[in-house]
């Protein structure tokens, strides 16, 4: 009975006379610092891990588990050393490949690319390539002399499907009139977009035999692209690779070559945490303030309360429950709040786009086509958790001060 009566007098003190206005304001700032602080740690962690998530699946999807490299002058045998990697437990494949960086020009721009000489069967094990081909099919290749594109380098260079693609590369042959740079084009059969810009934009897909001509390897290739079962054991297996693979090589896993996106993303990720942490902190002290003000208005209120049998312990939760209220509420506006425009993220972007004309979310700068979002569902109850313990401890010094507070010398001062 006592405790409903707590909770009245607490609600009651959330609603605010006119002459109480200024408390009343604080407490509605507290509330909207809460929510606002809420939702944005949501979304912000939302966008970092599907950023993360994303940028994982293209890299993984695209290209090796783990490297293994031969010297400047190539691996002879390739098949053989193909074989002996294949048969390692956790390994689903290993295939020869030819890496090289040229200049891929036509008639109207010239950019960088790095061709990937490829057997015919590599498209078949990725599934990610073979399903975000958007113009022209795979038939062909390994069939004639075609290559596949990146559609953002294809459209750089103003070319489509059936153009020739001349590539140049810098290691030119040698003539008696000085080196001479080794240019041939090639027809394109098929383009493919995954969504990451520096993959659409600078990949370029070449059967292996034509690569080993084009770069004068002869039957040698530059390398074997290794794919497990489950990628996050590369660094685990890169050492039965390389035994296997044979000596004068050596091997590079995924997490290795990658580490730098990676490690930026997390790096950003917790700097991010902790500062917008400090927004659902700021609320907090709002509300010790507010709470404060509440006090010192209500101590004759008190003092009457303490008079009429109501015990210190009262007071405390009266005006523990009274803050706690506004942690609440502002969680729970915030978690609404976050949780929507995360998963919604990609739509609100493409209609301030066009609201605001400009662009917010540039391929060229954040590698992906598209703002990615992944709701954590983890990651929310963190967030709410540490925006309600920051609430609750905000209101405990607030009410063990009104519990304190002597009756005597209220009413006197009154």
């Amino acid at each position: 009975m006592f405790a409903r009566f707590e909770r009245m007098i607490a609600f009651r003190y959330l609603r605010a006379r006119r002459q109480e206005g200024f408390v009343s304001v604080i407490a509605a700032f507290s509330l909207v610092g809460i929510a606002l602080g809420v939702a944005t740690l949501i979304v912000v962690l939302a966008v970092m891990s599907g950023f993360r998530q994303e940028l994982l699946g293209r890299i993984l999807g695209l290209n090796g588990h783990i490297m293994v490299y031969a010297a400047a002058e190539g691996l002879p045998d390739y098949d053989a050393v193909a074989q002996r990697i294949a048969g390692i437990d956790g390994v689903v494949s290993a295939n020869p490949v030819i890496e090289g960086q040229v200049m891929a020009t036509s008639s109207r721009s010239a950019r960088g690319a790095i061709v990937h000489g490829v057997g015919a069967a590599y498209f078949e094990q990725r599934p990610l390539l073979r399903a975000n081909i958007v113009a022209g099919d795979l038939n062909r290749f390994g069939a004639g002399d075609g290559v596949v594109v990146g559609r953002r380098l294809a459209e750089r260079l103003g070319l489509k499907v059936g153009d020739a693609i001349t590539l140049i590369s810098p290691e030119g042959t040698f003539t008696a009139f000085g080196p001479v740079p080794r240019m041939r084009g090639y027809p394109i059969l098929a383009l493919f977009e995954v969504g990451m810009f520096e993959y659409d934009s600078s990949f370029v897909y070449m059967p292996l035999d034509l690569a080993q001509i084009y770069f004068q390897l002869d039957e040698r290739v530059s390398g074997i692209e290794v794919m497990l079962q489950d990628p996050d054991r590369a660094p685990v297996l890169a050492g039965s690779v390389l035994d296997a693979a044979g000596p004068g090589l050596r091997s590079l896993d995924w997490q290795q070559v990658n580490a730098h996106f990676f490690n930026a993303v997390q790096v950003e990720r917790n700097v991010m945490f902790v500062i917008l942490t400090l927004i659902v902190l700021v609320a907090a002290f709002n509300i010790i303030s507010g709470l404060i003000m509440l006090v010192k208005d209500k101590s004759r209120d008190i003092a009457i309360l303490r008079t009429m049998g109501a015990t210190r312990g009262a007071i405390l939760r009266i005006f523990f429950m009274n803050g706690a209220t506004i942690g609440l509420v502002g969680t729970l506006a915030g978690l609404g709040l976050g949780v929507g425009f995360a998963a919604n993220i990609d739509t609100i972007k493409g209609w301030l786009e066009g609201l605001t004309g400009a662009e917010l979310f540039s391929a060229e700068i954040y590698f992906l086509a598209h703002l990615p979002s992944r709701i954590v569902p983890g990651e929310v109850v963190s967030v709410v958790a540490l925006a309600l313990v920051l609430s609750f401890l905000a209101t405990l010094y607030p009410a063990w001060r009104a519990a304190r507070l002597d009756p005597v010398e209220a009413l006197r001062y009154e």
